[in-house]
């Protein structure tokens, strides 16, 4: 099974350029990992930073076409570097946006794609396609996408490469600060911890989406020697979040994680029992309220009396239609629906 690996920026470039010895050290350990027949995908920060030279700019500007136009520039000498750093195995080149992951034929047609190139040898370096993807320049980050991708090709395990040796109890250098070898205890800090600083928020929360599709992740220090062997081999090295015991099917994996929701449905407490506890489909009937206006086919949240989202799923039909709650009608089927 495959293992996908992701580097942030400031672990590829330095000063407008490639970190050579940072990415030659991870990149002869993939080759070995790949050899030794463990698939390796890459998601790859840096086309923006490596593309601000190239416009004269020292800096991570705010208009957002200059952002487009850096990371158009800086993409092609980011995956030179790959490429290099690689050989002789192949690199590719895969850009993906949030588009992709939620068009239901575009995420297959990714992961077949990916499970090819695995198959052949290759190494995709996966990055986000930061020229159309305008939302997630401004937004997004690369930790959520190398959670996605890990969830797409049903990864046995993510490593999160950072500047840090991993999850510190509060921000490293400060007095008190200790590395927490377990994810779990991670959970316990909020939005204003220090959580929020260096990125470590993101890759928290990437965690905690690719444990609850099964897949352990390690956020782990990305420069020295021996980094991912030792790592596959569970040692302990930075903070290790143990997957989910369950494993969902592909489809409901992408439901759940890839396909956001456009509306919600509120549900009596008859409804949501029937839904969790029989498996049983959603009835129009157990409909008290719908939110947004979804149609048939768009994914909704399924809402519980207590406002709490316990289920996810394609509906049926238009939330206007749903509006009268008219017997006999189906919101939601059951084979279409993965609950939380």
């Amino acid at each position: 099974m495959t293992v996908v690996v992701k580097l942030g920026s400031t672990l590829v470039v330095e000063q407008g350029n490639v970190r050579g010895e940072v990415l030659h050290a991870r990149a002869t350990e993939v080759v070995e990992l790949v050899r030794g027949g463990e698939p390796v995908c890459v998601v790859s920060s840096g086309a923006i930073a490596l593309g601000l030279p190239r416009l004269g700019l020292d800096r991570r500007p705010r208009s957002v076409p200059r952002l487009q136009a850096a990371s158009a520039l800086g993409q092609a000498r980011l995956h030179a570097a790959w490429e290099a750093a690689l050989a002789p195995l192949p690199a590719a080149q895969i850009l993906l946006t949030a588009g992709d992951v939620a068009d239901r034929a575009a995420y297959v047609n990714a992961r077949n794609a990916l499970q090819a190139l695995f198959r052949l040898g290759a190494v995709p370096i996966v990055n986000e396609n930061d020229v159309t993807a305008t939302d997630e320049i401004t937004f997004g980050d690369n930790d959520a996408l190398a959670a996605h991708v890990a969830v797409l090709v049903r990864a046995r395990l993510l490593v999160l490469l950072t500047e840090v040796d991993g999850v510190y109890s509060r921000a490293p250098g400060t007095p008190g600060a200790q590395l927490l070898a377990d994810g779990s205890a991670a959970a316990e800090f909020g939005a204003g911890s220090p959580l929020g600083r260096g990125g470590m928020r993101s890759k928290v929360l990437a965690a905690e989406m690719a444990a609850a599709a099964g897949i352990p992740t390690v956020i782990a220090a990305g420069h020295g020697e021996r980094v991912l062997p030792a790592i596959l081999a569970g040692e302990p090295r930075g903070t290790r979040f143990a997957a989910a015991d369950a494993r969902l099917p592909a489809f409901k994996l992408w439901l759940r994680f890839g396909k956001p929701a456009a509306g919600r449905l509120h549900v009596d407490e008859g409804a949501r029992r029937a839904l969790a506890e029989s498996g049983a489909s959603l009835l129009a009937a157990g409909v008290a309220s719908a939110d947004g206006g979804f149609e048939a086919g768009d994914v909704v949240e399924l809402v519980g009396p207590d406002g709490t989202v316990f289920a996810k799923g394609i509906a049926s039909a238009a939330a206007g239609d749903l509006a009268s709650r008219p017997r006999g009608v189906e919101a939601v089927h059951r084979d279409r629906l993965v609950l939380f």
